[in-house]
């Protein structure tokens, strides 16, 4: 068996990981013991539909949580997100760092991979910083949540409920443990819908991004006199790229939700327009991969679902818990598209160049997740042909996307469609990982070909 693994490449070492904690978990979650006492009757396929989506951090599922698990079934699904989340490798690293024991190169390079890391100098460090802002950032949100949730809940449930949904937001699981309707019934509540967003924020932002602006932070106070320009010039390239990005897609995302959908009285339209514009921010943001829904989306506009269905495409930055091709990615192919415009013979962001490499992975990173999401999409027509294809299509990315959104779709499949949005989901959280680890791992060629001139149109 030792020998088995460590004939694994370093990506099927990470798969491998999700494989066992999904098994792992939905033996354990189909275990009465963690159902409610009036829970309604499932079978095991339910259940690993349930953990592939936590441990995808996902967020579809075919029966509501809160139903049929009790608290430490509920318990239980907490972990699994959060190791979904955070990754059963870094887990694993964190504990043989805590033990001072020394990793492996092959070891080292899963852990990096994981982390998205270019390096593994100060993984130890970087790998306790993750630890550290995810738990503070968690605790810190399940407080301010229990100022709603106790007195609307009571204090165990309250509390319990509050670090519930903190841990699936930062993990952009989208799971909730109040019922079907997800946040419907908080559409309107500023605190919790402004709480779940930060989180959700936080999460898909990167690790990386967040501690590299936090050591700008403490440069700045630390700096005196505390000049921000100077401060600023230092935050890394990657992420100005991803903060602009961000601002720019949950900008432009909540003002055409709210244009689309204030005149519409199934969703927002009889609203005051503060709440079209609260809620229209909070599907922006939680289309970025996290799954809760203060809408109902079968009476959304097609226009609307169609926007949802982009963002769910373009998803978080790298190195977080979001899924999706990843901001960094689509910042990228528009600089390339802006690049190609202007007949420059680079891409430029912010008087850099980016390399001609990184652009091939970035459309190798496209290719891989466009023919998964048409392959999906074809085979799940196929196997569901009751269903509106619009509709599919909408689930369809929100599997591949590890978003969790649904358009009441999600409880009718039948077993084969089932299967087909769980693969789906997990090569949505370990895809593009995946791909942009084979690409690292091929050795260049030193030979070269003649070149050849094609007709573009």
């Amino acid at each position: 068996m030792k020998a088995f693994f460590k004939q694994l490449t370093a990506a099927q070492k990470l798969c491998l990981s999700f494989v066992l904690v999904i098994i792992t978990g939905s033996v354990v979650l189909s275990l009465p013991f963690f159902h409610q006492a009036d829970a309604p009757s499932t079978h095991y396929l339910d259940h690993l539909f349930t953990v592939v989506s936590m441990v995808c951090v996902t967020g579809l599922a075919v029966f509501p949580i809160s139903e049929v698990y009790n608290t430490a079934g509920q318990m239980v699904s907490m972990i699994l997100i959060q190791i979904g989340g955070l990754g059963l490798v870094t887990l694993i690293a964190l504990s043989f760092f805590t033990l001072r024991r020394k990793l492996s190169l092959s070891e080292l390079t899963v852990l990096q991979s994981s982390l998205s890391r270019e390096s593994s100098r100060h993984l130890n460090k970087y790998l306790y910083s993750v630890y550290k802002f995810t738990f503070f950032v968690e605790i810190v949100c399940a407080c301010l949540l229990m100022i709603d949730f106790i007195p609307r809940f009571g204090i165990k449930q309250g509390i319990f409920n509050a670090i519930f949904i903190a841990i699936s937001a930062f993990c952009n699981a989208g799971f909730d443990n109040f019922g079907s309707n997800s946040l419907i019934s908080f559409q309107g509540n500023i605190l919790v819908n402004l709480i779940v967003a930060f989180l959700i924020i936080s999460g898909g932002l990167g690790f990386a991004n967040w501690i590299d602006i936090v050591h700008r932070l403490k440069d700045y106070l630390r700096s005196k006199p505390r000049t921000l320009p100077l401060v600023l010039r230092k935050v890394k390239i990657q992420t100005r790229l991803v903060l602009l990005t961000t601002a720019i897609l949950l900008t432009v995302g909540t003002t055409l939700t709210w244009l689309i959908e204030g005149h519409n009285p199934n969703t927002i339209g009889i609203l005051p327009a503060s709440q079209q514009l609260l809620i229209s921010f909070f599907q922006t943001v939680t289309m970025r991969t996290a799954g809760f829904a203060t809408i109902d989306y079968t009476q959304a506009h097609a226009a609307t679902n169609f926007l949802f269905i982009i963002q769910m495409i373009i998803g978080g930055a790298p190195g977080g818990t979001a899924g999706g091709i990843k901001l960094a990615s689509a910042a990228i192919l528009f600089l390339l598209f802006r690049s190609e415009l202007r007949g420059e013979k680079q891409v430029i962001f912010a008087k850099r160049h980016i390399p001609q490499n990184l652009v091939r992975q970035v459309l190798t990173i496209l290719v891989f997740f466009f023919s998964v999401f048409i392959t999906g999409y074809f085979l799940i027509l196929i196997v569901e042909p009751t269903f509106p294809p619009f509709a599919l299509l909408f689930e369809t990315a929100s599997a591949l996307g590890t978003v969790g959104v649904s358009m009441n779709v999600t409880p009718h499949l039948n077993m084969f469609g089932r299967v087909i949005i769980m693969l789906l989901m997990f090569i949505g959280r370990v895809g593009p990982v995946t791909v942009l680890l084979s690409l690292s791992q091929k050795q260049k060629t030193p030979i070269t070909y003649p070149k050849i001139d094609i007709s573009l149109g």
